[in-house]
């Protein structure tokens, strides 16, 4: 620590304040520390000072604390000393996507009628990036394997799918291996109903098999660490937009276009008008703006940059700012519990129909 000098945080490392204690996250090194609010308080109020200085503005009644401050901040690699800590300029918060949807979700069943090659073309006219194509039901390799071969063949912008699958007598690893090692743009396939639990690393792309059955849209909107997202576009897409829905647009498996499947509302048909028109209407992109910051609760949470979030189900549906139901994290106490197991939330569970899936 040299004393002399004067206190920075390096750019990449972000403060943000929550109701019982702060982080600090390192988009950069992608991690996140836990500091006290008294921290967050002193480095908010005289970061640019030298050490000394600072205690001078405590009265020199926490030097010890203070210290160990530094000291912890050092270790983290969080802060440095500079004569001119003014040449290092914060990060930019702003964030953009230079097209009009980024992401999307296909949902299909056995009963579906649409048809999914007639979506991702549409979804190439929006420059959609990544999709994600949920199979409710057993589906034959053949379906799957025309769907990746258009996808392949074509010259698409779309750079990044994930597949649900239903376990069946085909989805065995080394078939699956076989598929995904073949097609390119699939970077995940995740086999749901699965007797066993397994996840295959095949270098940039997983083969996950769960217990889990994901048989419907119920199973979206879970907020859990292990979803956490700590870096620079996610962050900065979170403090400017609603940290799920933006830029994404879906078809659920009745064919309907929604900004999620899970969604009570609809803007059509596939089959009777375009995601363009959809996406361009100013109604549907409305729900994009919705970001923590606005909403209960998640505002007081010093997870709300690097965590999703849910329009879908939440904790009073006549309140779009309401908390998701499927959050079991308590920014005042610090404490995650199990949302299903929650008394509180459990009218709400009963009106979404969750319980068919706790």
């Amino acid at each position: 620590m040299i004393l002399t000098k004067k206190t920075a945080l390096y750019s990449n490392c972000i403060l943000v304040k929550g109701a019982s204690r702060s982080v600090i996250c390192d988009l950069q090194l992608q991690q996140m520390h836990y500091i006290p609010n008294s921290l967050y308080e002193l480095l908010e109020n005289h970061l640019g000072k030298t050490v000394e200085d600072i205690k001078k503005a405590y009265n020199n009644k926490y030097d010890d604390i203070i210290d160990s401050y530094f000291q912890f901040l050092e270790e983290k690699d969080c802060v440095f000393f500079t004569e001119h800590p003014e040449r290092f300029p914060k990060l930019n918060m702003d964030w953009d996507y230079p097209h009009e949807i980024s992401n999307a979700i296909i949902d299909y069943h056995s009963k579906s009628s649409y048809d999914i090659i007639n979506v991702l073309n549409q979804l190439d006219e929006l420059k959609c990036k990544s999709i994600q194509i949920r199979f409710f039901s057993k589906i034959e390799k053949e379906k799957l394997t025309s769907i990746l071969s258009y996808l392949k063949e074509k010259e698409s912008i779309i750079a990044s799918v994930e597949v649900y699958l239903e376990v069946s007598e085909w989805t065995n690893k080394d078939r699956l291996i076989d598929i995904i090692s073949s097609y390119p743009r699939v970077n995940q396939c995740v086999v749901h109903s699965s007797t066993f639990e397994d996840i295959i690393d095949l270098g940039n792309k997983y083969l996950i098999y769960t217990k889990q059955k994901v048989n419907s849209e119920l199973h979206c909107g879970i907020i859990s660490p292990k979803y956490f997202s700590i870096n620079l576009k996610t962050f900065t897409e979170s403090k400017n937009y609603n940290s799920c829905l933006n830029r994404k647009v879906s078809v659920d498996k009745e064919g309907l276009i929604k900004n999620c499947p899970s969604m009570t509302n609809d803007y059509g048909s596939i089959k009777n008008t375009t995601l363009k028109k959809v996406v361009e209407s100013e109604k549907f992109r409305q729900i994009w703006s919705i970001k923590k910051d606005q909403i209960s609760i998640c505002k007081d949470c010093e997870f709300r940059y690097v965590c999703t979030d849910c329009r879908a189900y939440i904790e009073d549906s006549k309140d779009n700012f309401s908390k998701p139901i499927k959050c079991g994290y308590n920014p005042y106490t610090n404490k995650w519990e199990k949302w299903s197991e929650n008394q509180l939330k459990k009218v709400a569970i009963e009106n979404y129909g969750l319980t068919e899936i706790i």
